[in-house]
Formats: C-alpha cells, structure tokens, sequence
C-alpha cells in the first residue's frame, strides 16, 4: 500500500531526505552524484523540499555531557488549568525555559512530558522552583541513567 507521502514525494525526493538526514554535511555536487540528478535540478529539490516544510532545519546537534550538562531528565507535569488562555499562557512561558529541549502535551495520567538538560542537582532544583511558579499541581521527574539510543533519523527508506 503507498503512503500519502509517496504520493508527494518520488524517489529521488525520499533518496534526498534520507541522505541528508544521515549526511547533513553532504555537498550539493556529492548529493547530486548520489541520486544520479544534475547539481542544479538537486539544488532545486532541495530548496522545494525546504519550502514545502519536509526539511525543518538543518542544525549541528552538540555534546550535552561536554558542554556540562549532566543530568538528561523526563519531567511530567499536571496542572489544574482549565481556561484555554492560561493554558496558552503556560505553554509560552514553557516555551521561554532554555532547559526545556522537548515540550509535548500528552494524553494519560500528566498532560505534559519535557524534556530537559540540567548541569547538575542544584540546577534541577531551581528548575523546579519555576515550574512551581508557572501554576502546575503535579511533577514527577525522571533522570535518564544511560541513553540507549538517541537518533534524529526517520525511516523514511525501507529496507
């Protein structure tokens, strides 16, 4: 069965995702060479691809442990807001939290899961005290001990 996205997008589209997902430092001449296309109509798929919200950002994904962020931690909040404008009010102000690296409303016990990088205790704690602030009833925090895997690529190609 084809998916939506095959539909949109051909092969060559998927082999250009796939490769930049994996390479992101790839040339355009190299990419071009790989999916057997000529640099400028590569360049052109690639720009397409961008414009149409495929490619998000292309960024360099740093260290946190060398940079001095110890603890990786899972934080589930509950609040006892109602009002879709304070809601609205507290995903901005979550939204502002550096420390906050993945903000996701969830269904179940909590109605939030973060995802949050910390030096180390005393910076956890204070991480606490402004979540305390911004109104929320319910935390539990989570230290990640090891990281088991940790990828950004989607299976786009089956093999």
């Amino acid at each position: 069965m084809e998916s939506a996205v095959h539909k949109i997008l051909d092969h060559i589209d998927l082999q250009i995702l796939d490769l930049l997902q994996t390479e992101s430092q790839i040339s355009n001449a190299e990419l071009a060479r790989r999916v057997n296309l000529s640099s400028p109509a590569t360049h052109a798929r690639v720009k397409r691809l961008e414009k149409e919200g495929f490619i998000k950002w292309q960024i360099a994904i740093l260290n946190q442990e060398k940079l001095g962020f110890d603890l990786l931690c899972y934080v589930f909040i509950n609040t006892h807001i109602h009002q879709m404008s304070q809601l609205d009010e507290l995903e901005t102000e979550l939204q502002k939290l550096p420390e906050i690296l993945e903000c996701h409303c969830i269904t179940g016990e909590y109605d939030y899961l973060l995802k949050v990088v910390i030096h180390d205790r005393n910076n956890l704690d204070q991480f606490i005290r402004k979540l305390n602030k911004l109104g929320i009833s319910r935390i539990l925090t989570n230290l990640s001990v090891r990281e088991v895997k940790n990828s950004t690529i989607l299976p786009i190609i089956q093999n």
